[in-house]
């Protein structure tokens, strides 16, 4: 299909100005005018962009784009990417907190769904969007029990600060670096909070706040939404896609 028309669909059912974001969401690099195959994965590293041109990439989809806040010098690493791209002729695109916070494709919704929750609802409001979602479970779960789905489902460790209820109930989830976000948690009213990476400053918040937090790394949350999206780009228009994973442990 044509690179511009897969574009102004990704930008419109992303909603890719629905969040003030750090990140340049859309199209970071032009590539050719016709996709038949893309590429997904977490991270615009050269790496990356290796793994999914030896996989026939024309299209490149990304979590976490090249480009964040001000303007950035064109040197070191980022030349190095930027060149590799701009030479085999494949697009970038990158989707950072629409990604997290769609409710079909997103990475939290999408974490609710696979934990099974139920009346799912937003979480942490930007605006009048909600970044994050919660639900509760149609019977408590222990926490351990808790953690050990979520490993499963991931394939990561997980790392529990036990401050909350057990069994849990209820649970908030943003994935990715939103340690911090247990005192949302805590004024939701919530016994958990599921996210990637912990915070050092953040340690005893969990215990002081009374809610359990759940780390499942950075990365391994973000797996979720660039899948659900290759799947929604196979259903609607029959593109060929495929995942590339190259986990940082992080």
């Amino acid at each position: 299909m044509r690179t511009s028309e897969l574009v102004a669909w990704l930008d419109d059912y992303l909603d890719i100005h629905a969040f003030a974001d750090h990140s340049l969401n859309g199209l970071q690099v032009e590539g050719k005018d016709e996709v038949d195959k893309v590429v997904l994965a977490v991270d615009a590293s050269y790496n990356t962009f290796e793994s999914a041109i030896a996989r026939g990439a024309d299209m490149i989809i990304v979590h976490h784009g090249l480009f964040w806040g001000d303007e950035q010098p064109i040197v070191g690493p980022l030349r190095s990417r930027l060149s590799y791209l701009l030479q085999n002729d494949v697009g970038l695109y990158a989707a950072h907190l629409p990604l997290d916070a769609h409710q079909e494709v997103g990475n939290n919704w999408g974490l609710a769904r696979i934990l099974g929750l139920q009346d799912v609802k937003g979480f942490r409001y930007l605006g009048d969007r909600p970044l994050g979602c919660q639900g509760v479970f149609p019977a408590p779960v222990g926490l351990h029990s808790l953690a050990e789905a979520i490993e499963k489902a991931l394939g990561e460790q997980v790392m529990v600060h036990a401050g909350g209820p057990d069994p849990v109930t209820s649970l908030g989830i943003i994935s990715g670096g939103a340690a911090r976000e247990v005192a949302a948690a805590q004024a939701a009213g919530l016994d958990a909070f599921l996210t990637g990476e912990p915070k050092h400053d953040t340690f005893y918040e969990s215990f002081e706040r009374g809610v359990s937090s759940l780390f499942a790394g950075h990365y391994m949350t973000e797996t979720v939404g660039v899948k659900l999206l290759a799947e929604k780009l196979e259903s609607v228009f029959g593109l060929e896609t495929e995942f590339v994973m190259l986990p940082t442990g992080l």
